[in-house]
């Protein structure tokens, strides 16, 4: 179980940035993800959780929170859209330019 550091931590991540991702620097999934954001010029906080001491635990609670152990978990305005296949399908259809702007 993750401690109340590292829950207090995400939570924070979460609310204090239009766009959080947590990843892992070696995965495709994650790399998905990254290009659509880069290609529409959105800036976006990172946290690669293979590279981050707290990883194993940040991964762990997003688990908790979001259903889903697996990464990216991306977050927009403190909601999880998902991963990497969910971000590229909601870009593809309009979507996510319209969860941007709000």
């Amino acid at each position: 179980m993750a401690s109340p550091a590292v829950r207090q931590s995400v939570d924070k991540l979460i609310k204090m940035n239009k766009v959080m991702m947590f990843s892992k620097s070696y995965c495709p999934y994650c790399t998905k993800a990254k290009k659509v954001f880069k290609e529409i010029g959105q800036k976006y906080e990172l946290v690669e959780l293979d590279e981050d001491k707290d990883g194993g635990e940040m991964q762990q609670y997003l688990g908790e929170m979001t259903g889903a152990r697996s990464v990216p978990r991306v977050f927009i305005n403190g909601k999880c859209i998902g991963g990497g296949d969910e971000t590229a399908s909601l870009y593809r259809n309009g979507k996510l330019k319209t969860m941007l702007a709000e």
